[in-house]
């Protein structure tokens, strides 16, 4: 497979998504992360929300990101809120994420762009809505355009906390695991079907310092559609049902997603 992406890069690298991919939706999935930097010139305000029944919590996100000089760089930061059902109701926000993202190749078919994380301890640890540490993510994301109806999106990642604290002040190292895919069906260009597929493993540490692993797994399947306008923004309002499997039985929510994509200027 490695011999295959670097075969593949040395095709060149495209600046323009249109020049490739006409006016498609693209880099606003909800669960998966897609695999397109932002166009130059372009900036991108994102927000989710997701509800969860069987354990009452909501997370909600502030996502935007930034071109940095051309398309192969990317700068973005992540805000998350969460409310908390366990062990008390609480609201308050968690660990601010500072992101960068590489686009190593951008080709008709395919796109290859790794992003590096530092997660800030901008959350309360005492209260379970941060790590109490600074913290490091790393994600793989790819996206195969398996025909002019049909995208294929990937994901693999890592998050690694050293010491990260629990409520009682013990600490310890832990380590996440992910791994995502998803079909997208372009009924057109402005509206598409969508079909995710994650798994989560993080760890936790617990009050005697010992570590515990919750993992996750969602089905979420949903529907997104663009509204363009003249000026250049484009608006892309999303819905989602995530369902709960393995692990994650029973469990059933609603997710929504809001992009605002425009020129800088």
């Amino acid at each position: 497979m490695l011999i295959f992406l670097i075969v593949i890069c040395k095709g060149g690298f495209a600046e323009e998504v249109g020049e490739l991919h006409g006016n498609k939706i693209m880099d606003n999935s909800f669960l998966i992360e897609e695999a397109y930097n932002q166009e130059p010139g372009v900036i991108q305000h994102i927000q989710t929300f997701q509800y969860l029944e069987k354990s009452n919590t909501w997370e909600y996100s502030f996502i935007q990101e930034w071109p940095v000089l051309g398309q192969r760089h990317q700068l973005s930061y992540t805000i998350p809120v969460n409310y908390l059902n366990d062990p008390v109701k609480e609201t308050n926000i968690g660990d601010v994420a500072l992101n960068y993202r590489y686009q190593l190749i951008f080709q008709e078919a395919i796109a290859l762009a790794p992003r590096f994380s530092m997660l800030f301890p901008t959350g309360d640890y005492k209260e379970g809505f941060g790590s109490g540490v600074l913290g490091y993510e790393v994600n793989i994301p790819l996206s195969l355009e398996l025909s002019h109806k049909l995208v294929n999106h990937w994901n693999a990642g890592t998050t690694i906390i050293p010491g990260s604290k629990a409520a009682g002040g013990a600490d310890a190292d832990t380590f996440g695991f992910g791994l995502g895919t998803s079909l997208i069906w372009l009924v057109s260009e402005n509206f598409n079907l969508m079909c995710e597929a994650v798994w989560n493993s993080p760890e936790s540490v617990q009050m005697d310092g010992t570590k515990t692993r919750n993992d996750t797994l969602f089905i979420n399947p949903g529907a997104r559609f663009a509204i363009n306008f003249e000026s250049g923004l484009q608006v892309v309002p999303g819905i989602a049902f995530p369902i709960g499997v393995g692990p994650s039985k029973d469990e059933y929510g609603v997710f929504l997603y809001l992009s605002f994509e425009h020129p800088f200027f």
